[in-house]
């Protein structure tokens, strides 16, 4: 490892010991960048619907369901799938992200789907479905009822463990009016139902559902529309939210996110990005187009668009991020975006259309990041370096008269990327780059004959060797004429995805799931949702933040149901180990970093996992803060051994009280993470370090820990 400024590192031969110095009087000349700690979130799978916005049902708007197919179009992007066996196994393989029970019946699911009734939704009692069209041209759905009592029905989960009250919003007519019912049930019993006097012409009509005390919190429930009589109805949207919603936003995943000071949040992606229209999701929410998901499985009902995103920050207490589409989007458009976020309402169209949507006080969004991984055929309109280049000046022109304000963002590579992509960049744009992002989603496929702990050593290391090619492209960019240059990492998780069938696996058949006698198996490899994320994300931190000032924020992936962060499933909100380690670590936000002497033996591999070298980094690693008399002191044990390490504490130039607050993130296994089931099985502990004798404690294995010292 190379020494910085802020930490030296003296090679040992004892695993079991490390002795920390913390030399206060060397302190950085820069606070930590709060910026450091953000998160990312996406239209894809659960992240936004089921996930972030509180609305309940699956396809709520009776949209037409696209599969993505496997099959890239040479212009960016994916196919939709057509073939029959492919769709329905994709829907028998659906239940996790539909946040369904297990008790559905994948194959009645399917079955409706082929009767064109909307993916999710199931018959109830003999119907008769066809696809319509709604008031806003949306597909609508055509239900045919001939007995009293039957319709369509969605099975679900309820948050009932915090609240009882439901709001509804459905959006309906009917040939001839007609009586039709909006019901809660299980099995035979209704636990409250709303009549709806239907008449021929397109209504939206709310009302509220309430369950009683004594039903089963973990219950699998019907929500049912039905008609008192044969009748020929016709649903665009019915819409479930619970009575606690927080402008529509899931409450536990605000109140999450609000209480670990969450500074950032970037949106609306990602891919999705390179192929949504800003406009689609702005104005009244019942009259925003559909459309499928330009990158992703799924449908865009526009339920969540810039405003919702806006109001959610606000709750969360954080700054919006936004990254505009440049791939089929226009630099005219992205500049429409940023002045409908940041514009005058008595000055500017877009911001007098703002106020007409009912937010006459501009967003003031700052943070504007051009295109989302521009570089990959994965990506909607994809292009060259040169057409980068090219796309960047147009846009950010047009954003910065828009707002000149706003600080923009290009679209770059992980800085060891075999591809002239930045230096073209810089070449064609020169000192106009005032920030490039960089995406390390490191790791490649794995297999069963993977050693897990030359993988799992292998990430814990990466951070150093990626931080060396950044100090690498803040020379180029400064070299280019870029005076204050800044790195952006605008997505970073764990990406190591186990590949059965590769050679070497151990398995003939990629469908066998015996993994007995592998080495490394799914349950049992580094994931964004295990402990090994914790502390990935803490080396990585830790290393951005010594490059100084020029890394400017990093943004995690994700928030909700993708990458590590949050997770929701049956309406029930859990935190994975990540979501814990960025907590811990936002006590450095704003403070000031001091010098680290460290003494402790180091890892090594020998295997190379795509972007990941080979190793040889401290086995210990820290960050040392100052703030307002507090030292704070985040240790991560990056060794996988199974014994602790006997950690040792001095201090130069801070002298410490007789006690320090002592909190530990770690579990016993590289792959332990929380289940809806076990939702704090790895969860920080609390504990009071005696520092009279010289502070001392024991780190174990897949751990980190933060030392709170109060000045003496």
């Amino acid at each position: 490892m190379v020494d910085s400024d802020l930490l030296v590192h003296t090679e040992t031969d004892d695993p079991s010991a490390a002795r920390i110095t913390v030399d206060a009087n060397q302190r950085a000349d820069f606070d930590v960048e709060p910026k450091l700690f953000g998160k990312f979130c996406e239209h894809l799978g659960n992240n936004i619907y089921q996930g972030k916005e509180a609305q309940i049902l699956f396809n709520p708007t009776f949209g037409e369901w696209h599969f993505r197919g496997v099959e890239r179009r040479p212009s960016g992007g994916f196919v939709s799938e057509s073939d029959r066996e492919r769709i329905e196994e994709k829907i028998q393989n659906h239940s996790r992200p539909l946040a369904y029970p297990p008790e559905t019946d994948p194959d009645a699911l399917f079955a409706a789907y082929e009767d064109a009734l909307a993916f999710g939704w199931q018959p109830a009692g003999d119907v008769l479905t066809s696809p319509a069209t709604g008031p806003s041209g949306n597909r609508a759905q055509r239900i045919q009822i001939d007995a009293a009592g039957d319709g369509v029905f969605q099975e679900t989960r309820l948050p009932l463990h915090r609240v009882n009250d439901y709001e509804f919003r459905t959006q309906l007519r009917a040939a001839d009016p007609t009586t039709a019912r909006i019901a809660v049930v299980t099995d035979e019993t209704v636990y409250d139902e709303i009549a709806l006097e239907v008449g021929t012409e397109w209504a939206t009509i709310e009302g509220t559902l309430e369950l009683p005390d004594d039903v089963d919190p973990d219950g699998v429930y019907e929500i049912k529309l039905t008609a008192d009589d044969p009748a020929d109805l016709v649903v665009e949207r019915l819409l479930l939210y619970p009575g606690d919603h927080v402008d529509y936003a899931d409450p536990e995943v605000v109140e999450y996110l609000r209480e670990s000071d969450l500074p950032l949040l970037r949106w609306p992606g990602g891919n999705f990005v390179s192929g949504y229209d800003w406009r689609d999701g702005v104005g009244p929410v019942d009259e925003r187009p559909e459309r499928i998901n330009p990158a992703w499985d799924g449908l865009e009902p526009n339920l969540f668009g810039t405003a919702e995103f806006v109001q959610f920050c606000r709750h969360v207490g954080c700054e919006p991020s936004i990254c505009v589409n440049a791939g089929d989007g226009t630099p005219e458009e992205a500049a429409k975006w940023v002045e409908y976020c940041n514009g005058d309402p008595e000055e500017t169209e877009m911001g007098a259309l703002r106020a007409e949507h009912g937010y006459p006080e501009p967003f003031d969004i700052t943070y504007w990041e051009i295109g989302n991984e521009l570089w990959g055929k994965w990506q909607v309109h994809w292009t060259t370096p040169q057409g980068n280049a090219d796309r960047y000046h147009e846009f950010r022109e047009a954003m910065l008269e828009a707002d000149p304000d706003i600080l923009v963002t290009a679209c770059g590579v992980v800085a060891n990327e075999d591809r002239p992509w930045n230096q073209v960049l810089l070449d064609e744009c020169g000192e106009d780059v005032r920030a490039i992002s960089s995406h390390p989603l490191a790791g490649g496929q794995v297999d069963g004959e993977t050693d897990p702990d030359e993988l799992y050593h292998a990430f814990m290391g990466y951070s150093d060797q990626l931080t060396d090619q950044y100090a690498e492209l803040e020379k180029q960019m400064r070299e280019a004429g870029v005076e204050n240059p800044k790195l952006d990492v605008t997505e970073l998780q764990l990406f190591a995805s186990f590949n059965p069938g590769a050679e070497g696996a151990g398995r003939m058949d990629a469908d066998d799931t015996d993994y007995a006698g592998e080495s490394l198996t799914p349950e049992t490899m580094p994931t964004p949702t295990t402990i090994s994320e914790a502390i990935y994300n803490a080396c990585m931190r830790h290393d951005l933040i010594r490059l100084g000032e020029f890394a400017e924020l990093l943004t995690h992936s994700a928030t909700v149901n993708h990458g590590g962060g949050l997770q929701k499933e049956g309406e029930r909100v859990w935190a994975d180990p990540c979501h814990y380690g960025r907590s811990i670590g936002t006590v450095q936000a704003g403070a000031t970093p001091v010098t680290v002497e460290l003494e402790c033996d180091s890892i090594i591999t020998e295997t190379s996992f795509r972007e990941i070298d080979p190793v040889d980094v401290p086995s210990i690693d820290a960050m040392a803060t100052v703030d307002d008399g507090t030292l704070s002191v985040v240790v991560v044990n990056r060794a996988s051994r199974g014994e602790p390490v006997s950690i040792a504490l001095d201090f130069d130039g801070f002298e410490p009280a007789n006690e320090a607050t002592l909190t530990t993130l770690g579990s016993d296994a590289l792959y332990d993470e929380n289940t809806r089931e076990e939702p704090e099985l790895v969860t920080p502990d609390e504990d009071t370090l005696s520092v009279a004798d010289g502070a001392a404690f024991d780190l174990p294995s897949y751990s980190m820990a933060r030392i709170d010292f109060e000045r003496a």
